[in-house]
């Protein structure tokens, strides 16, 4: 099993998403919940595409984290 980090940001009335591991795998959505469904579904199909072409798998390399300022 692969994990790829995806990050969800709002874009005017819309949300979008990419996996920064992914290059060129995005995904868009009217809503949070569908942007994010839409990406699982592009991450599928990259990762599907790699596999059929004979290319590696990049490994997930990158992580998320809040940080609170006052």
């Amino acid at each position: 099993m692969h994990r790829f980090l995806v990050v969800i940001e709002k874009s005017g009335d819309n949300y979008s998403a990419y996996s920064p591991d992914l290059t060129g795998c995005v995904a868009t959505g009217a809503s949070r919940e569908e942007a994010e469904k839409n990406m699982h579904e592009a991450v599928e199909m990259h990762v599907q595409g790699l596999i059929e072409d004979g290319l590696p798998i990049p490994e997930s390399t990158s992580f998320a984290e809040y940080v609170a300022v006052a």
